[in-house]
């Protein structure tokens, strides 16, 4: 967490912080051999947990990608649009266009690419829902551009690099939960699993009732906390039955509330996301830390 205070926005290699519009230069044709990414670190990355998104920058930098990073981003809009705020989400929305469009239309990006599957089902998915109607025909324009190369990360490294072993390391026993938005909206459930099996050293068990949703939601976990709870528990019986030392997540909402009940209920058993795992950032099991 000091690395955060010193660093409060995540800058990976490939941004160039000098400049207040990201990527105005021309791409030479050695360039276009490799693909560039805009790299978008969502709000609970960037503010709770910025070893995910350098992790994830390095695992794009690793398998051939460049990576840049607009830091004029901001929200992606979806806590106001999941609260009935359509105006106010709209705004932020607006806002990711703004700085996200430019870039993939002038062809300085390849694609964007987010550590998190339901702020990219937000941005392929939602923005149509925010933007139908005759009053934003720029916006959808910009929708339909954005989201058709809006990825989520194993999704991009599978799909579009083509990578098949990440070379990683893992001492210990391992398994998946598949967060509600990467595997729902998204449809990416078989990216993730391939790159974990590839893993190193590791033991991959089977987690009982996998599909079944933690229990958070977003806003669903303070409006129906109760309910939340309930569902989030029965998420962490079903990881002590698994007996798996670490479950990987690709959301880190879904991550933050398996730990806190996990470490609530006493449990040795923790959730780390899976560009920490991939990227090797994760090396041991609980018991020898």
């Amino acid at each position: 967490m000091r690395r955060r205070r010193k660093r409060r926005r995540l800058t990976p290699k490939g941004a160039h912080p000098e400049r207040s519009e990201r990527l105005t230069m021309t791409r030479s044709n050695s360039d276009k051999q490799m693909p560039r990414v805009a790299f978008f670190v969502t709000c609970m990355v960037d503010t709770l947990y910025p070893n995910v998104g350098m992790a994830a920058v390095e695992l794009l930098e690793r398998h051939g990608a460049e990576v840049v990073f607009p830091e004029d981003q901001t929200c992606c809009g979806q806590p106001a649009f999941n609260a009935g705020y359509r105006d106010e989400a709209r705004r932020m929305a607006r806002h990711f266009l703004n700085v996200f469009g430019p870039l993939v239309n002038r062809g300085e990006v390849d694609a964007i690419v987010a550590p998190s599957g339901s702020c990219v089902a937000m941005v392929k998915h939602f923005y149509q829902v925010l933007f139908e109607g005759p009053d934003y025909e720029k916006e959808q324009r910009l929708v339909d551009l954005v989201s058709g190369v809006s990825y989520e990360l194993t999704q991009y490294l599978v799909d579009v690099l083509g990578v098949e072993d990440i070379e990683a390391e893992y001492h210990g026993s391992l398994t998946y939960h598949p967060c509600c938005h990467l595997l729902r909206e998204l449809k990416v459930d078989s990216q993730p699993r391939q790159l974990l099996r590839s893993i190193k050293s590791g033991e991959i068990v089977e987690l009982p009732a996998e599909h079944e949703c933690c229990g958070f939601g977003g806003l669903f976990a303070i409006k129906n906390a109760g309910i939340s709870t309930a569902m989030g528990k029965r998420k962490v019986e079903n990881l002590l039955q698994s007996g798996a030392k670490t479950v990987a997540v690709g959301d880190v909402s879904c991550m933050t509330h398996i730990n806190g009940l996990l470490k609530k209920m006493g449990h040795g058993c923790r959730a780390v996301h899976v560009a920490e795992l991939l990227n090797g950032s994760v090396r041991d099991t609980p018991e020898a830390q």
